[in-house]
């Protein structure tokens, strides 16, 4: 790996630990350059700004969330199975990455730029918007159909995993997201889903008529 590429990956890494061991704190430029042992010219020499390095974590973000969802959606099959595991990868995911959770649920991007928290949006509405693909694909694939209107039952579900991980931030990583979701995810799919009525009909062949003599 190319020299500069290593300094930036240390830079990022030292920027989510100093997001983990400082819950609440704003990180300066001059603390994380203190954090990784460079100057703060050194810092603005692989990136422009603050900004700009948020912005990287974020795509860090994305990437391994959807590349990891592309996976779900090739091994799973049923949609109980797709949105349990979609939804527990992000609760996960946070719990495995204490300092990014807190970009995740935007607290560490008070006083940042707007277009930052933006795209933190952007990637939740991206997971929805997948949630809501697979709930709309049950109908035809299961003869489910949510109780909910689609829309209103992908953003539950979201919501329930959203809020465990805004707890896990609040608590100062103390309460883990994980724990007791199987059970929640289970009592929250009881009547979450109505049966809907195939929409393939068979067909009968049509008898060929009898020929006149």
């Amino acid at each position: 790996m190319p020299r500069n590429v290593q300094r930036r990956q240390q830079i990022l890494e030292a920027l989510a630990q100093m997001l983990e061991d400082n819950p609440g704190d704003r990180i300066t430029t001059a603390r994380l350059a203190a954090k990784v042992g460079v100057s703060e010219a050194a810092l603005y020499r692989h990136f422009p700004s603050k900004a700009k390095m948020f912005e990287e974590l974020i795509e860090f973000i994305e990437d391994t969330l959807f590349q990891r969802i592309t996976l779900i959606m090739q091994e799973e099959e049923g949609v109980t199975a797709r949105c349990n595991h979609i939804l527990y990868l992000l609760i996960t995911f946070a719990e495995r990455n204490p300092g990014i959770s807190r970009v995740l649920t935007g607290e560490a991007l008070t006083g940042e730029t707007e277009r930052l928290r933006h795209r933190v949006n952007q990637v939740l509405e991206r997971v929805e918007t997948q949630i809501r693909q697979v709930l709309r694909e049950a109908e035809l694939r299961e003869s489910l159909r949510p109780m909910l209107a689609l829309p209103e039952a992908a953003n539950l579900l979201l919501a329930c995993a959203e809020g465990r991980i805004s707890q896990f931030v609040r608590s100062e990583f103390k309460r883990s997201p994980s724990a007791g979701w199987e059970q929640q995810f289970s009592y929250l799919m009881k009547d979450f889903f109505k049966e809907v009525p195939s929409t393939t009909q068979s067909v009968t062949p049509r008898q060929p008529e009898a020929s006149s003599q």
